[in-house]
């Protein structure tokens, strides 16, 4: 019975790291489902989303792989990131971000004196967040625009690793 425990325990801890990770590179298999979504908007342009559980980064980058590889499929040789959004925020004000907070405080009680200051941690126990980020791309031809979010599509394609 002791042993039938243990490998149900370790099947359950198994399967909650499968749940907790970011799925292969793909497209996304239904509503909420991890991988990427498009939607065109004009003969050139395209709204390209990636959604995944995993480190925000790590969907990021997929968003720009499925961009590139987008643009390819279309005969196209770059792409020009005109807007992004990060979990819904408009350029990428989504993600994890540090804090550290601070209390402190003193009393006097009876000709006695005392003082305290604490430090906080937030901590996520819970595992890897769902992240979602949203592309919108301009595609074109030729030599890629000199342009801090312009793209060379196949050079994306060869630097992020799926």
């Amino acid at each position: 019975m002791k042993r039938f425990a243990l490998v149900l325990t370790g099947l359950s801890a198994l399967a909650l790291t499968a749940c907790a990770s970011l799925a292969p590179y793909g497209a996304q298999r239904g509503p909420g489902g991890q991988g990427y979504a498009e939607q065109r908007i004009e003969s050139n342009r395209y709204r390209v989303t990636y959604n995944g559980v995993g480190p925000a980064g790590r969907v990021a980058d997929w968003a720009l792989v499925r961009a590139a590889d987008l643009t390819t499929d279309q005969g196209y040789d770059w792409f020009e990131v005109t807007q992004s959004w990060t979990d819904g925020r408009l350029d990428g004000g989504g993600g994890v971000r540090p804090s550290v907070s601070i209390g402190g405080g003193s009393s006097r009680y009876g000709g006695y004196s005392a003082s305290g200051v604490g430090v906080g941690l937030g901590l996520n126990f819970s595992g890897p967040e769902p992240t979602s980020t949203t592309l919108e791309i301009v595609m074109g031809r030729g030599a890629k625009p000199d342009r801090p979010n312009a793209y060379d599509a196949r050079s994306v394609q060869a630097s992020i690793p799926r």
